[in-house]
């Protein structure tokens, strides 16, 4: 399945977060880091998912 990111830029670098993930989030120095981050992140947090016997959320993001 695939989720829609939003990169942000900031002062300090870049954020991001996945609208259909609550909680899943990634700040980097650069915009590949943070990129590199996020996939690492929606990773992670797909497989807790999984521990607890929860289904993966539907992604319901439209991005254009």
């Amino acid at each position: 399945m695939r989720y829609a990111v939003v990169i942000e830029k900031s002062d300090t670098g870049y954020g991001a977060y996945v609208g259909d993930l609550p909680g899943c989030v990634a700040a980097g120095e650069t915009l590949e880091e943070t990129s590199r981050l996020i996939k690492e992140a929606i990773e992670f947090h797909l497989e807790g998912m999984r521990q607890y016997g929860l289904a993966a959320p539907q992604s319901t993001s439209v991005a254009d």
